[in-house]
């Protein structure tokens, strides 16, 4: 990958020339949201670069769409299709490449590029997409086996259909929030005395709020009502991708769920990287997730084993204090079902799905102790301290605490990450 000619895109960032993520930002001089993508610590307004006086020609993809990046989201990007994504992309790489072959256009034209580059810390970020829908899935195995083994024992861990489908519930897009939102700690039904009857839960604020790491998947090219879509060809409907922290409070989740699934107990927030990484820049990342032994639907065999991505992940815990500690390390690629997988089931019965769908990945965890992508598994249900820096300890979270979530893959120098998902916990509404 050549370098850019943009100052300051140091290695480390996840931002390389190799990524080009597509955002939402607004800006104080023009505070309408529009896009952009990212650049090493600057990002490149989108709407002030399709001003360039000959960009259809420069951007023959977007001919006819040459105001499609002054969108408050990215949805008609999206829609177009990711043969149209790829050619994009690869001309923004063309055009911010240290040896582009349209100097013109950016790199020797001071006054645009004064106009379009902007520090990353001059621009407010929006929701990258208009989410209509959110389906959450169940597909990290170690997560999914840990949580079973707690509840039902390690002989009934896992549900009879585990691994005979994708397993997920519907979520509340109205509650997804962009990184940087404050998250309030939910009310809620719960039970204290579980040993007690009659049952009798009180109502007040969650005392076991925890965190879900997780991968998003943004949709970009819908199904028409009644027509599946083949998991051989659920790529083409995918736009791409953001870290997704599914907050979840689980003595509320724990009261409710029987018998219908999560409700009040998931549906107060979740929070996404702002950032969306397109499917494209992830390919070189693809590897084999976790081996499935049970023989397979034939609507859910996929032509290619390598169908999840080997991305770092980590959490940290920022304590009220300002004390940090990193809680978890993991990889994306222990999934026992990919994306394509949860498309497919997901239109299995001709279910329409559109274009802005987010489909979470669910809690991913690998095998070790500090491999565990929520606190509900690192306390062991809330048994266990977990210890952070300084002496302090959680095992579910408190009022002050800001988790961050990262992710990134590659070497030095050719990074593709999702910049940050973070949110600070605030107190609960009084009722």
């Amino acid at each position: 990958m050549a370098s850019s000619w943009v100052p300051d895109v140091s290695p480390e960032s996840p931002f390389s020339l190799a990524n080009i993520p597509f955002g939402i930002i607004s800006t104080r001089d023009d505070p309408a949201p529009r896009a952009a993508v990212a650049i090493g610590s600057q990002v490149l307004d989108l709407k002030v670069l399709s001003s360039y006086p000959t960009f259809a020609g420069v951007f023959p993809a977007l001919e006819k769409h040459e105001s499609i990046f002054s969108e408050p989201t990215l949805n008609a990007f999206a829609a177009l299709g990711r043969a149209t994504h790829r050619d994009v992309r690869k001309t923004i790489q063309n055009l911010l490449s240290a040896d582009t072959s349209h100097p013109e256009v950016l790199r020797d034209n001071a006054e645009l590029r004064g106009r379009a580059l902007l520090s990353q810390r001059s621009v407010k970020m929006h929701l990258p997409m208009n989410i209509g829908d959110y389906t959450d899935f169940y597909a990290g195995y170690h997560h999914a086996h840990a949580v079973g083994v707690m509840f039902r024992g390690p002989q009934n861990a896992l549900q009879s259909n585990y691994t005979h489908l994708p397993v997920g519930y519907h979520g509340r897009s109205s509650s997804i929030v962009v990184s940087g939102t404050p998250i309030s700690r939910p009310n809620g039904q719960i039970l204290l005395d579980t040993a007690a009857e009659p049952k009798q839960p009180i109502t007040g604020p969650s005392r076991h709020l925890d965190i879900e790491l997780e991968l998003g998947c943004f949709l970009a090219k819908p199904n028409e009502m009644g027509s599946p879509i083949k998991v051989t060809e659920a790529e083409e409907h995918i736009f791409g991708y953001v870290l997704l922290n599914d907050w979840s409070a689980r003595d509320i989740q724990t009261w409710e769920y029987v018998p219908l699934g999560p409700f009040n107990g998931k549906n107060f927030a979740s929070t996404i990287s702002p950032w969306v990484v397109l499917a494209d820049a992830l390919e070189r990342f693809r590897t084999k997730g976790i081996e499935n032994k049970t023989p397979l639907q034939g609507y859910l065999k996929e032509s290619s084993e390598y169908a999840v991505f080997d991305i770092d992940l980590e959490v940290d815990i920022e304590t009220p204090e300002g004390d940090t500690t990193t809680i978890c390390t993991t990889s994306s690629k222990h999934l026992l079902w990919s994306f394509p997988q949860m498309i497919a089931h997901h239109s299995l019965g001709g279910c329409h799905m559109r274009t802005g769908d987010l489909l979470g990945s669910g809690t991913i965890s690998g095998t070790g102790p500090r491999e565990r992508g929520s606190l509900l598994e690192m306390s062991e249900g809330g048994k266990k301290d977990v210890m952070l820096y300084g002496m302090d300890v959680r095992r579910f979270l408190k009022d002050g605490d800001r988790i961050t979530m990262r992710g990134v893959c590659g070497k030095l120098g050719e990074r593709v990450g999702f910049g940050e998902c973070a949110g600070r916990v605030q107190g609960a509404v009084q009722l």
